[in-house]
């Protein structure tokens, strides 16, 4: 599976029936959760969004901006949006890697607070970057993009911001999420860097669901 994770695993061997109960146990524990947490799943207002907002399908990722798969992944939803006009994505500050991750996604959270409409430009510059991302590199490129550095470092303070990634854990940990990138597109939580192809046919079987 494509997708960087600091979270531990642990291995047992199962019988192959055992297995299929539990992967159906989790589909159905994911069906609950988006059910009774939909608006906090696709319409936080702490969640940045790239693309059209009133867009007709989600795709919601869960991000650290030191996940090598994610920074690859960016080049699929660039090109998604950019063959589909009526989609939107949202973007779920999930720093799991690293400390430096975590003073990354804290100048992410604090710049969406303070300048929204500089948060998609942002996003790409700091997920592009060939260095590794920390609070240091992500403030510089805030500034380059004309943020107030005095306003973004007094947001950065702001306690909403580490209740805000508590939350996106919680509910990471209730989606079964434990490595990013990962994703929820209609009724379906897909798990790893797929490619472009991929995320395309479930954002169509997503339209079809909501038509």
């Amino acid at each position: 599976m494509n997708t960087c994770s600091k979270i531990p695993k642990y291995y047992w061997r199962c019988s192959r029936p055992l297995e299929n109960r539990q992967r159906e146990q989790q589909a159905e524990a994911q069906q609950t959760v988006l059910k009774e947490r939909t608006n906090d799943i696709f319409n936080s207002p702490h969640d940045g969004v790239i693309g059209n907002p009133d867009a007709s399908v989600t795709v919601v990722e869960f991000f650290d901006y030191n996940c090598g798969f994610c920074k690859r992944a960016m080049s699929d939803m660039q090109a998604l949006l950019e063959e589909n006009d009526d989609v939107r994505f949202v973007l779920k500050e999930f720093p799991i890697l690293s400390a430096e991750s975590r003073e990354a996604h804290v100048v992410s959270a604090a710049l969406h607070a303070v300048a929204p409409d500089k948060y998609a430009e942002f996003h790409q510059k700091l997920m592009g970057s060939d260095a590794r991302a920390d609070g240091e590199l992500a403030i510089s490129i805030a500034s380059e993009l004309g943020i107030d550095e005095t306003a973004l470092r007094k947001e950065m303070e702001n306690p909403n911001i580490q209740k805000t990634f508590a939350e996106t854990y919680e509910l990471a940990n209730q989606l079964a999420v434990t490595g990013t990138p990962a994703y929820v597109v209609g009724n379906e939580v897909v798990f790893g860097a797929l490619g472009k192809d991929v995320l395309s046919d479930k954002i169509e079987q997503a339209r079809k669901q909501s038509n």
